[in-house]
This record gives C-alpha cells, structure tokens and sequence, in this order.
C-alpha cells in the first residue's frame, strides 16, 4: 500500500461520522450475541455523558461567550456590535422559520400517535444529583455577555486572563475528550432505540420529514440569494454559482473549518468589497450555521409533537429559541463538541427524554453532510446580505453631522 492510500485511509477513519457509522455497524453485527446487562451498560455510558454535559452547559456557554465578545478589544465596536446582532438575529430568524414549517408539514404528515415504548429497556443507573434551577444556560450566556463587555472595553487583566483560561479548559475537555466518545456516546442511544424497536419506528415514520427538510432548507437558501442579490435573477445564478465549490466541499468532507478557503473565494467573488469575506467568514462559520439551526429546530419541533401528542406552545418555543440562538455562540470553537452543548438545551427547554435524543442523534448522524453544506453556502449568502445593511448604515452615518442635532457616533 502506498504511503498516499495509508494517509487517504488515516484521514478517512479520523472522520466522526466514518466512526459512529463503523461503531453503530459493528454492534448491529454483534449485539444478538450480547448479554441484556452488556446492552445496558452501554445506555448507562451515554446517560452519564449527558448528564455531565448538563452539568457542565452553563460554565460552557458563559465562557466561550466571554471569550468571544472579549477578542475584539475595542476593534471596530460598531462593526463587530452590528455583526453580533445580524448573527443573533438571522439564527433567531430561522429558528422561527423552521416553527412555521414543521407547522406546516405537520398538516401534511401522517398522524404518529404518542409513541411508546415496546419494553422497559433501561439504565443500570443514573447520577443521584439534581441540576439547581439556577444553574442554566441562559444565566450563564448572561455571566458571560458581562464579562465580555468588561474585559472587551475595559482595563481588567487578571479577568482577562481568568476567561482565556476558563475557555482554554473547557474546549480541551470537550474536543480532546468529549468529542471523542461521539461514537460511545451515539452508540449507547442507538442501543436503547435497538433494544426498544425504536429504530424500525424511525425509519417507518421519520423517513418522510427528511424530505419535508431538504425542500424547506432549499426554499430558504433560494430566498438568502434573492435579497442578496437585490431580486436580480443573473445576480442570483452567479451568486449560486461562486458558492456551489464550497457547499460541495463542505458535503463530502461534513466540516465547514475545512471549507473556509473557498468559502472566503466564493463569498468575495459575491461582494462589492472582497476584503470584507475575509474578516467575516472567519468570525461566523461556526456561528451563524443556518442549516443546523433549521434542521435541528425542524426535527425537534416534529419529534415533540411526536412524543407528546401536540405542538410546542408559543411561550415553550420562545424560550427554547433564545436559549438555542445563545448557544451557538457556544460552539464557535468547538469542532465535533457542538452536538454536546445542544443536547442538554433540548432536554432541559424541550423536555426532550432519552428516546427523543436518541432520535435526534440518528438524524444528526445522518444528515450531517447536508447540514455542513448548507451552513456553507448560507454564511455566506447571509454575508453578501450583511454587507449590503452595513453599506446603507455607513452611508446614513455619513448623514448624521449634517443634522441639526448635530448628532456623533
């Protein structure tokens, strides 16, 4: 075998998806021959996984949050506050679009019923400590926001230093040892949809929505192109054009870090000023990933009427919604540890329980690809559109010393 071949199959095999994928095989292979405490023993790894994970969301999120807002050191505040917004708002956006769609396709689905369980497949145990309220995600995306703003715009280097360190830690524990049980941690919950008939009942009634999203995600790229491209259908063609190089990266390699380059290319080519995809794109792609955002929400709004027999309510999805859109700034650094902070989220604000996150894990695992690909191609549509708000901001500014208030920025 040459040296190139080993390299190609090294790289190949360290792919987390190329690993849940030979994990998941190999216990299908295996699990009849398997004892039932066997089976149970690797539920229990995954309940234990997660609910570390919960324990540790809100330090999570507070400290990259932190950190993020933190690294601009008074750079261009108006710049970089109008950009955190634009983010904020466009993940909050399609966190609403993909409500009003699995709304929609709801009307379409056949009914599912409340699921129930065929036997009672559980763990051989659980962690005896409950999660105070206070503790949560939203209280710590708050903490971190005010140490942001604190070590961002004022002289505080020993809290600087204190959040550098915090975020170093967490994203060592979640990259170097978190992200590497996906595959254990994926498994133990495809043994419990196993053990319970659950996975036939995926692929019996979950088949359908996979379609219902792969439109939706569509729909909502086509309309990121239109306004970007001011309703002008040569301009949407050519916009679609430059970025299809980095939306096919980004679904055969299923990373969007990997894809940076020629997401920068294509999105410059798009832009009045090239230069402005540089100081974007790396600031965003793992921020404002429109695809997940869509098919996470999509596929959660449909597996709780699924399990619970009715919508989520206004005032559940609103607080869900906040919390999620926080959360992505939470993952920013985080390169296969996202899936971590947002399970919790589910659970606590969705009330999602172990079958529900069972499900939601099978269909990350399986449409990963296209997700990556249409975080890709959306960042960057959504940054021909930011430029175009940014242009008509600076041009109102450059208006603002000819009023009679005599106004400054």
């Amino acid at each position: 075998m040459s040296t190139a071949a080993f390299s190609w199959i090294v790289t190949f095999l360290k792919q987390r998806s190329v690993q849940v994928i030979l994990t998941l095989s190999l216990y299908i292979f295996v699990s009849d021959f398997l004892p039932l405490t066997t089976h149970q023993f690797f539920y229990t790894l995954s309940l234990l996984i997660k609910d570390l994970l919960i324990w540790i969301m809100p330090l999570t999120v507070g400290l990259f949050i932190a950190h993020s807002v933190s690294s601009f050191h008074r750079k261009a505040p108006l710049f970089v506050a109008i950009l955190l917004l634009f983010e904020g708002l466009s993940n909050f956006g399609s966190v609403w679009y993909a409500y009003g769609c699995a709304h929609f396709a709801a009307d379409y689905l056949p009914s599912f019923g409340v699921s129930t369980l065929s036997s009672d497949f559980t763990a051989l145990w659980r962690l005896p400590l409950t999660k105070p309220v206070w503790w949560s995600a939203e209280k710590g995306a708050l903490v971190g926001l005010l140490l942001g703003c604190l070590t961002a715009f004022g002289s505080h280097p020993f809290l600087s230093k204190i959040v550098g360190q915090g975020k170093d830690i967490v994203q060592w524990m979640l990259t170097k040892i978190f992200a590497r049980l996906i595959p254990l941690f994926i498994l133990g919950f495809a043994v419990q949809m196993y053990q319970t008939k659950l996975l036939n009942h995926v692929f019996t009634h979950y088949a359908l929505l996979v379609v219902w999203l792969v439109v939706f995600l569509t729909c909502y790229i086509l309309m990121l192109f239109v306004l970007g491209a001011g309703y002008s259908l040569k301009n949407i063609m050519l916009n679609l054009k430059n970025l299809m190089p980095a939306g096919g990266i980004a679904l055969t390699s299923g990373c969007s870090l990997s894809t940076m380059p020629w997401t920068i290319d294509g999105t410059a080519k798009n832009l009045k000023n090239p230069i402005l995809a540089q100081a974007i794109i790396p600031a965003t792609t793992n921020i404002q990933q429109i695809g997940d955002c869509i098919a996470n929400t999509f596929l959660c709004f449909l597996i709780y009427r699924h399990f619970y027999g009715q919508n989520p309510d206004l005032l559940m999805w609103a607080h869900f919604s906040l919390v999620f859109v926080l959360a992505r700034f939470a993952t920013a650094a985080i390169m296969g540890g996202a899936i971590f902070v947002m399970l919790p989220i589910y659970e606590n604000y969705l009330n999602f329980n172990p079958e529900m996150i069972a499900i939601i894990l099978a269909l990350n695992v399986f449409l990963d690809p296209l997700i990556t690909s249409t975080n890709v191609i959306a960042n960057g549509a959504l940054c021909r559109i930011f430029e175009r708000i940014w242009i008509r901001i600076q041009t109102l500014i450059s208006l603002l010393p000819t009023l009679p208030f005599k106004m400054r920025v």
